[in-house]
């Protein structure tokens, strides 16, 4: 078992993961209550798909049968170079600079997999990231890479917050990890930096009032209560991040899918008021920023101008 995990460990560091934890596949029996109660305050808003599949997040073994171990994977996204900000430009959440991170870390993934089964022999697992019913941080916290900050993201004391999320569940017994302890201590600058007050408590995020969720999985008009709190956040917000103290051991990237297009930091408030059809493919071809596809953004975009938009249909999130 010691030399399967040294292995294991020692491809997803050969693959660019940053961090690699191990826990055993098991019923997450303390998440159960706290999943039910945030469903049942409907704070996952019109994320429909955050209740499909109740049983299945919080046991891998209903995932994949005879599930030993879970192998959770932190992998940095944080830019060496920001794109503008300031009053003139309207700002894109870090993680959506470049390609999708879901065809970035599902590729190496699929090599992980595959890697495994040629060392090892017959294994049974599938790959997951944020795709899925998983409760991936709450698998990484378990795994030791960090712990679940009071704004919901996992921090990692070494590099922040700034990471993506994957798993491999496998039928293999590997050596698990132990979590590590909470250092959030007193802080609070993620629940006072919040504009919408989605943070409602420590730990505790009500998704519907998220500017990531008014500008990413709403599907309708953006309600006028929240006008002049978005800080021209056109698509996701990192402001809880970006006010972690965490952050500042947040180290760049060596990812060059992630790399943002360079038009995109001369893009002018005004050319995003103009943006085309063929302006928004070349710019998000394989970007994260299609979900909204170019309808979302402009309703958002028009949101932040202080116009008045009707509807847009912005798409349905792939099913699960």
């Amino acid at each position: 078992m010691v030399h399967r995990t040294q292995f294991v460990k020692a491809k997803a560091a050969e693959l660019g993961f940053d961090f690699c934890g191990i826990s055993r596949a098991e019923f997450l029996e303390d998440e159960a209550p706290r999943l039910e109660k945030w469903l049942h305050r409907g704070m996952h808003g019109q994320m429909g798909y955050m209740a499909n599949h109740f049983d299945q997040r919080l046991d891998p073994r209903l995932l994949v049968a005879g599930a030993k171990s879970v192998v959770s994977l932190l992998f940095n996204y944080y830019p060496a170079q920001e794109l503008p900000a300031g009053e003139e430009k309207y700002h894109l959440s870090k993680y959506a600079y470049g390609t999708d991170y879901h065809f970035v870390v599902k590729d190496k993934l699929k090599t992980f997999l595959t890697a495994i089964r040629e060392e090892i022999g017959e294994v049974n697992g599938r790959a997951f990231v944020d795709s899925a019913p998983v409760m991936d941080k709450v698998w990484a916290k378990r795994g030791g890479l960090g712990w679940v900050g009071k704004h919901t993201n996992l921090i990692n004391k070494q590099s922040g917050s700034f990471f993506f999320i994957a798993e491999l569940i496998l039928d293999l017994a590997l050596e698990p990890d132990g979590p590590v302890k909470d250092y959030c201590g007193t802080c609070t600058r993620c629940l006072d930096a919040c504009p919408t007050g989605a943070i409602t408590e420590p730990y505790v995020v009500d998704g519907s009032r998220c500017i990531s969720y008014f500008t990413i999985e709403l599907k309708e008009a953006i309600p006028q209560e929240v006008r002049g709190k978005f800080g021209n956040w056109m698509f996701g917000c990192d402001i809880c991040q970006d006010v972690c103290p965490w952050n500042r051991f947040a180290k760049p990237h060596r990812e060059p899918q992630f790399t943002p297009h360079p038009q995109l930091a001369e893009m002018s408030q005004s050319d995003w008021q103009d943006i085309t059809e063929e302006v928004f493919q070349t710019l998000f071809r394989k970007s994260a920023v299609k979900r909204t596809k170019l309808a979302g953004l402009k309703r958002n975009i028009a949101f932040l101008k202080g116009e008045r938009e009707a509807p847009a249909g912005t798409g349905d999130r792939k099913k699960e």
